[in-house]
């Protein structure tokens, strides 16, 4: 393979830049030519395409977002859409894609690989809800963003004696609140994976409110309670879960969701090590023509997975942390 072309796609994630820049450098040093996509399929469409070479890619390693931006595209849905995005691939001599994003990225590398076009996905979401992959590019991050705004809460839960519910991202996967909840030491954790039990929630609340721990945090994954209108788009858990808190034990509860500061910043270095790491894998893969893959982490290791294999596949949450923050709450 000579030519490839690097997409980001969907939601942005710290890290992604630094894959861009593994790619691209690995890429050049095996002899392939890199473009890069702006605004992901919908730049394709657009024809939004411009030379990436090492120099390019310099000092972004450490920068949060994705230099070659993203968008949705529902034009790409369609057959016209994805006839115009082969067209200006094929234009540019680009023989494979590295496509950098989560579920939906991956279901439209798909829809180009059923045109022809050899692709190699890469996860990059803050959400982790990527199957065959124990962690996402951006997840990290993402996590410890959550933590430090969930250390300053507590100090003024703490100063005003009440209790706190904290949305976070994750849309149906409960990885984030759980790891963030874990690490931040809160009382309550609660998980799509799991269905509420909003009196329990209550009665743990009351009990650390009765023995003079006179605040509290709670928190709530977004995808709590599904996703009613079926489109990505959820009720907000946190004002569920608060209004149930006031009105059955009459204790102070304040909500925060902490809504897109999640996907923002300097990437971690875990981040910057995965996504480098998973960055040279895929510009490896696509250089042996080994596509129709994701590049992963299995036990830290990276592995290549088949991509169309991956999303037929549900993703699990950790057994042990869910069994390791009941045994941490400390009410």
């Amino acid at each position: 393979m000579k030519v490839i072309g690097i997409v980001t796609s969907g939601g942005d994630a710290p890290g992604m830049n630094a894959a861009v820049r593994a790619i691209t450098r690995v890429s050049n040093k095996l002899g392939m030519d890199v473009f890069g996509i702006y605004h992901g399929y919908a730049g394709l469409i657009e024809d939004e395409i411009i030379r990436l070479d090492t120099r390019k890619v310099g000092d972004i390693l450490h920068r949060g977002g994705t230099i070659l931006k993203t968008a949705r595209s529902p034009e790409f849905m369609t057959e016209a859409g994805q006839a115009k995005a082969v067209a200006n691939i094929k234009k540019y001599g680009m023989q494979g894609l590295a496509i950098i994003g989560g579920d939906g990225s991956f279901r439209g590398a798909l829809a180009l690989q059923k045109h022809g076009i050899r692709v190699v996905g890469i996860p990059g979401t803050i959400d982790n809800d990527i199957p065959c992959t124990d962690y996402t590019i951006g997840f990290d991050t993402a996590v410890n963003t959550i933590v430090d705004s969930v250390n300053k809460i507590r100090d003024t839960a703490t100063s005003h004696e009440r209790t706190f519910v904290v949305e976070v991202m994750g849309k149906n996967c409960g990885d984030l609140a759980l790891s963030s909840g874990l690490a931040g030491g809160a009382e309550v954790i609660l998980i799509p994976e799991i269905e509420p039990d909003y009196d329990a929630v209550c009665k743990k609340v009351q009990k650390s409110h009765d023995q003079a721990k006179s605040h509290a945090v709670v928190i709530v994954a977004e995808g709590v309670g599904g996703d009613p209108k079926g489109r990505g788009v959820y009720d907000s858990s946190a004002f569920r879960v608060a209004n149930y808190i006031n009105e059955k034990t009459n204790i102070e509860t304040r909500v925060t969701i902490l809504g897109h500061i999640q996907r923002g910043g300097s990437p971690t270095v875990n981040d910057r090590l995965l996504a480098s790491r998973l960055g040279a894998e895929a510009a490896k893969a696509l250089y042996e023509k080994d596509t129709g893959k994701m590049v992963a982490t299995k036990d830290g290791k990276i592995v290549r997975v088949d991509l169309e294999y991956a999303l037929t596949q549900k993703k699990t949450v950790k057994e042990e942390f869910i069994e390791l923050a009941n045994l941490l709450a400390s009410v």
